[in-house]
C-alpha cells in the first residue's frame, strides 16, 4: 500500500474534495487511514434514512471536531463514514455527505490499494449499491 496525504483548508466542501482526489489521483481503491480536522457545519445521512440532515448549532462560530473519519474510496462511487463532537463533546455519526465545510483543517491519510481494484453494483438483496472486490 502506498499513502497519499491531504490537507483541506477552510470553507472546503470535505466530501466533494474527498471525490475530486479519487478524480485526479485516478485510484481504483483507497481508504482513509486517519483524519483530523474541524467543521463549521456537517451534513450526515442517519442508519436506515433516506434523507441527509444538516447539522448546525445556529452559533455563526459552529464548530466541530472531526472525532473519525473512516471510507472506501473507488472511481464508481465512494462509501464514507464521520463522527464529529460538539463544544461540548456530545458526538454524533453517519454517512458522510456533501455540504460539510471545513472550519479550520482537515488533514487526511489516504491508503492506495494497488492491488485491486474496487467498484460498486446495485445488490438486489440489500437494495444498495455495494462493493465489489476486483
Amino acid at each position: 500500500m502506498r499513502t497519499i496525504a491531504v490537507r483541506l483548508h477552510p470553507g472546503e466542501d470535505l466530501y466533494n474534495r474527498l471525490e475530486e482526489v479519487v478524480r485526479d489521483q485516478r485510484l481504483d481503491a483507497a481508504c482513509i487511514l486517519t483524519c483530523v480536522g474541524s467543521l463549521r457545519r456537517a451534513c450526515l445521512r442517519f442508519a436506515d434514512q433516506p434523507e441527509g440532515r444538516l447539522i448546525e448549532d445556529g452559533d455563526p462560530d459552529a464548530r466541530f471536531e472531526i472525532v473519525s473519519l473512516t471510507g472506501v474510496m473507488t472511481p464508481s462511487g465512494s462509501h464514507y463514514h464521520i463522527s464529529i463532537s460538539d463544544r461540548q463533546g456530545m458526538t454524533i455519526g453517519g454517512h458522510l455527505l456533501a455540504g460539510c465545510l471545513i472550519y479550520t483543517t482537515a488533514e487526511i491519510v489516504i491508503g492506495v490499494l494497488d492491488a485491486c481494484s474496487l467498484s460498486r453494483q446495485f445488490d438486489p438483496e440489500t437494495g444498495y449499491p455495494e462493493l465489489v472486490i476486483h
